[in-house]
């Protein structure tokens, strides 16, 4: 059976993951060893392979034993990096400049007396540290009518989106927003915070995704950027979500002719590459 696999343009590791990457490696070479502030990335392969070169994980500022700590891409807010700061230690910040940019949005809209609404995962680290630069005064959520629930529901409201989001999804919470919670002498700050690398990214996977009749989408499971990527692809044809060639199942290539593989932010080529080749493998038994 003449079967073909096509890759998605534009894959391997983003601006920001990639300056991360180098970042955490050229500290860690001169060095010897660095800690990260929880994982500054969200793939287990990436994490592996730092973790082998000296780089490792602490879960809380207090568990951390050395002092040199590093900011993962995801950021933090303005009271985590105090509390950084006040130990003393050697402070590597590999914060995403578009996660930076949400941040500085984040601080201008609620010092400008907005109510900040972050449309995203309200229990993502990125979202946490871009609602924390608005002080007590916004809320994460994907769902606008939450906004209307608000007592007393505030007149400013200004608006950003995590930066992995989906735009046409981001359109609709602020459609939903306006339908909802947008009363009398209301006024409505909007600003795209989402990343261009991601819009890209997201183009790429959908118009790949339009041709094939089979998706592969690799990255961690726990990836914000590559969830959107496998959601934005099942709306088109039949998609998994894998994080290695391993969970390829053979089942289901059946009956399929045209595979696509597209893969995260945060998701190395080289793995991308080994999908494709025990893809191709697969086939060959057939």
């Amino acid at each position: 059976m003449s079967v073909k696999i096509e890759k998605a343009a534009g894959t391997g590791f983003c601006f920001g993951v990639k300056r991360a990457i180098t970042t955490l490696e050229k500290v860690a070479k001169e060095r010897g060893c660095v800690e990260t502030l929880g994982a500054v990335v969200h793939n287990q392969q990436v994490l592996q392979r730092l973790e082998d070169i000296g780089v490792s994980v602490a879960s809380t500022i207090e568990g951390m034993t050395g002092n040199t700590l590093a900011i993962g891409a995801h950021g933090v807010g303005p009271e985590v990096e105090a509390a950084i700061r006040q130990r003393g230690v050697n402070i590597i910040d590999t914060t995403c400049r578009f996660v930076h940019r949400a941040q500085a949005v984040a601080e201008r809209l609620s010092k400008s007396g907005f109510f900040v609404v972050v449309y995203g995962d309200a229990n993502h680290p990125e979202v946490k540290g871009i609602l924390a630069w608005a002080g007590d005064k916004g809320i994460a959520t994907r769902d606008a009518t939450a906004i209307a629930t608000l007592n007393p529901l505030p007149k400013k409201v200004g608006i950003l989106s995590q930066t992995t989001g989906i735009p046409a999804n981001f359109i609709d919470f602020v459609k939903a927003l306006l339908d909802t919670a947008f009363a009398k002498d209301s006024e409505l700050h909007i600003v795209d915070t989402i990343c261009h690398d991601i819009r890209r990214r997201q183009t790429s996977a959908q118009k790949l995704a339009e041709k094939v009749d089979l998706m592969f989408v690799v990255g961690d499971h726990t990836s914000a950027n590559t969830n959107r990527l496998a959601e934005l692809c099942r709306r088109l044809t039949e998609t998994h979500l894998i994080e290695t060639a391993d969970e390829i199942k053979p089942a289901w290539l059946k009956g399929h002719k045209h595979i696509g593989v597209t893969g995260g932010a945060s998701t190395a080529e080289e793995t991308i590459d080994e999908v494709v080749a025990r893809l191709e493998r697969l086939y060959e038994k057939h």
